[in-house]
């Protein structure tokens, strides 16, 4: 099994619903992305997938959140813009656009802190 990483971030801002302390609160974080992909076999010249292609396909996700308000957009107007849940978001997101390539997304982890990470697989 073959594997990349590729690493990006945005700025966003939002706040939790149904909970008590105090990220229940409008605040924003430096959000930083990684996203895994893997193949059993490489594809052309041999790679996963150019890192340049890699970039791009992220940063067209990332856009969806870079400098907004994450609870006002239309998918975390119905789901909680958890870390988890942001994570579950772009992973689900990549996964439609790398389907034409020969490898699969392994999983996307979230940072909003330097301490703080959450990872979706599937």
């Amino acid at each position: 099994m073959f594997e990349i990483s590729v690493i990006m971030d945005f700025s966003a801002a939002h706040n939790l619903r149904d909970y008590k302390g105090k990220c229940e609160n409008l605040h924003g974080h430096n959000w930083q992305v990684e996203a895994v992909f893997s193949a059993e076999q490489l594809g052309q010249s041999d790679m996963v997938m150019d890192f340049t292609l890699a970039k791009k396909i992220l940063k067209q996700q990332l856009h969806y959140f870079d400098h907004g308000y994450i609870n006002q957009t239309e998918y975390f107007k119905k789901y909680n813009p958890t870390s988890e849940n942001i994570a579950k978001f772009i992973y689900q997101n990549l996964v439609k656009k790398v389907k034409k390539y020969k490898c699969q997304v392994k999983q996307v982890s979230v940072w909003e802190s330097l301490r703080s990470k959450a990872t979706y697989s599937e």
